[in-house]
């Protein structure tokens, strides 16, 4: 499968937004990651890749519409989520495959959006991985914090509240029996309800306890497989177990091991069904000499073919 990615570029876009967190520092995390060697690591596999460095805000925001209320920063998150959606659409539209690299949660509204855009453009269903500690399913009507990182997967697949993130700005969005929650183990009461109302299909640290990764993953992949769909995987740092990626501002306590986390980005690799992924929330300011970044390079080239030992010709 490895040879698809080679005939796919790879485009490296940076996102150094970090107002959708409750803690500063995740705008360091794309120059983190390309000092850790996400570059070199992916082109050491044989992957073309083109860096379009990292993306800025525009200076002209769009205005909160009237009366919401508890949405953090909103004018900031929707404009960076228009520049976003604009440009994951255009790097799928040239025939290459985006790597989005943040930067806090909040991101996947906008890349997420072209991406979904595209699809519906294409005629072909998205699937979204979401690799997470939290669901992500708050509106601004059930966050306790109001930040809006937490709302991310709620706006994709138009939960109220989150419609003028986009505004005018032409977008897709993700059907709720299509998003998948991966490695959950924090949900706020009313995102509780609000999942099991939208039938998200969702797999916590239970259920990975009790079945295995390899087993709860390979579901994901034959149901994309049998639709012919794109696969999006938008991975947070905090799905790691924090002993291992500790540089993250929403740290949980038991989160997936390396050993777990590498193999799911090798069966991803294996299957040839994803076609962007998101690496979010990566904080360097609490991070601990490198090592969450060293450990998501490592991740990012598993999931484009780095092997241990190569089982095919």
């Amino acid at each position: 499968m490895m040879q698809q990615y080679r005939q796919s570029p790879i485009v490296v876009i940076g996102i150094p937004v970090e107002e959708g967190a409750g803690t500063p520092g995740a705008a360091m995390g794309p120059r983190m990651l390309r000092t850790a060697g996400l570059l070199t690591a992916l082109r050491d596999l044989g992957c073309a890749v083109e860096d379009w460095g990292d993306l800025a805000l525009p200076s002209a925001l769009p205005e909160p519409p009237a009366g919401l209320a508890n949405a953090h920063n909103f004018p900031a998150i929707a404009g960076w989520s228009r520049l976003i959606a604009r440009e994951t659409h255009a790097v799928l539209a040239s025939g290459r495959l985006p790597l989005v690299i943040g930067g806090d949660h909040a991101l996947s509204m906008g890349s997420v959006s072209g991406v979904a855009r595209h699809c519906a453009e294409t005629g072909r269903p998205l699937f979204v991985l979401w690799l997470d500690a939290h669901a992500d399913f708050n509106t601004p009507a059930t966050s306790p914090s109001g930040n809006m990182h937490g709302m991310s997967a709620a706006m994709l697949t138009r939960e109220p509240g989150l419609e003028a993130v986009m505004g005018d700005e032409p977008h897709g969005a993700v059907d709720p029996r299509n998003l998948t929650l991966f490695g959950i183990r924090s949900i706020d009461r009313a995102e509780r309800d609000l999942l099991r109302a939208r039938g998200i299909e969702v797999f916590d640290m239970r259920l990975v306890d009790e079945f295995g990764v390899a087993v709860l993953i390979r579901r994901v992949i034959e149901r994309v497989a049998a639709a012919g769909g794109h696969l999006h995987v938008s991975l947070d740092v905090d799905f790691l177990d924090p002993a291992l990626a500790p540089g993250v501002g929403t740290t949980v306590p038991g989160g997936a091991t390396w050993r777990e986390a590498h193999l799911i980005m090798e069966l991803l690799h294996d299957s040839g069904l994803v076609g962007s992924l998101d690496v979010v929330e990566l904080n360097p300011f609490l991070d601990e000499r490198g090592k969450s970044a060293l450990l998501l390079v490592d991740l990012v080239a598993s999931l484009f073919g780095r092997e241990v030992y190569a089982r095919g010709p």
